[in-house]
C-alpha cells in the first residue's frame, strides 16, 4: 500500500493554535464543500502530527437540531481518498487476497497477520482506477483485466476523512505482472492468497477475515454471483 508523506508547513499563531496555509485551506474546504451554509463554522485547525498520516484538531461550531449552537473540538486523520480492489477469476470463482502484519491488531491482542483485500492511497494527480491497477501490481503482481467501481464509502467517519473507492476486477491466473509483495522500503511484506470465493466468505463467518474493507467486496460478490457462479457479475449500476 503506497502512502503519501506530507511535509510540515510553517505555522502562525491563531487563537493559541497553529493556523498555517494548509490549515486555512482545510477550513475553506470544510466550510465550502460541506454545503451546510451557516450550520457549521470551522474556527481553527491545529496540526498535531504530520508523519505517516496528518492528524489535525478542528475547533468548530455547529447548529444542533433544536437551533442551539454548540462549540466542539474533534481530531481528524486527514487521509486522502483510497482504493480497495478485489480481483476475481469468474471462470473458477476464485479471488485474490493479501496477508500482512498489522500493528493495531497486535496491540489489541488479536492475530496480527490479517487477510485483506488489496488497497492503497490515491496519490495527488492519480485517479482511482489507475491506483487500483498500480496497487494490484505492487502488492499481488497481478495485471487486472476488467475493472469496475461498485461503491465509495467512508469506513470510520468519526475519526478519519478517508473515503474508499471499491473495485471488483477480473484476472487470469497465468497473467502475472511481477512478484508482488509490496514495497520493501515502506515496510511491506505481503503474502498473496488465492481462495475460492465461497471459502473466503466462510472465513468471514469463522472470524478468519476480520477486516471491514475486505468483508464488503466479498459480500458484494456473494450477493451478485453466489458462491459458485461461473459467469461474470452484472455491471454495476450508476
Amino acid at each position: 500500500m503506497r502512502r503519501t508523506r506530507w511535509n510540515a508547513a510553517a505555522a502562525a499563531p491563531f487563537a493559541g493554535l497553529r493556523r498555517d496555509a494548509r490549515a486555512s485551506r482545510c477550513i475553506r474546504q470544510a466550510e465550502g464543500e460541506a454545503g451546510m451554509g451557516d450550520e457549521v463554522e470551522i474556527k481553527a485547525v491545529e496540526t498535531l502530527a504530520e508523519d505517516r498520516y496528518p492528524l489535525r484538531r478542528y475547533s468548530f461550531s455547529h447548529r444542533r437540531r433544536d437551533g442551539a449552537r454548540q462549540d466542539l473540538r474533534r481530531e481528524v486523520y486527514a487521509i486522502g481518498p483510497s482504493v480497495v480492489v478485489l480481483p476475481l477469476d469468474p471462470r473458477r470463482s476464485t479471488v485474490l487476497l493479501t496477508r500482512q502484519f498489522r500493528l493495531p491488531a497486535q496491540v489489541n491482542g488479536d492475530e496480527p497477520r490479517l487477510i485483506e483485500a488489496c488497497a492503497g492511497n490515491i496519490e495527488q494527480g492519480d485517479d482511482p482506477t489507475g491506483t487500483a491497477r498500480k496497487e494490484a501490481e505492487e502488492e499481488m503482481g497481478c495485471a487486472l483485466r476488467e475493472l469496475r467501481e461498485v461503491f465509495a464509502l467512508y469506513m470510520s467517519p468519526g475519526v478519519t476523512a478517508e473515503k474508499l473507492h471499491f473495485f471488483i476486477a477480473e484476472y487470469e491466473p497465468g497473467e502475472r505482472s511481477g512478484e508482488g509483495g509490496g514495497l520493501r522500503e515502506e515496510g511491506e511484506d505481503i503474502e498473496v492468497l488465492e481462495l475460492p470465493l465461497a471459502e473466503a466468505w466462510a472465513m468471514v463467518g469463522r472470524g478468519g477475515i476480520v477486516d471491514a474493507k475486505t468483508v464488503l467486496p466479498l459480500q458484494h460478490l456473494m450477493l451478485v454471483r453466489g458462491p459458485g457462479a461461473s459467469s461474470p457479475p452484472p455491471p454495476a449500476q450508476p
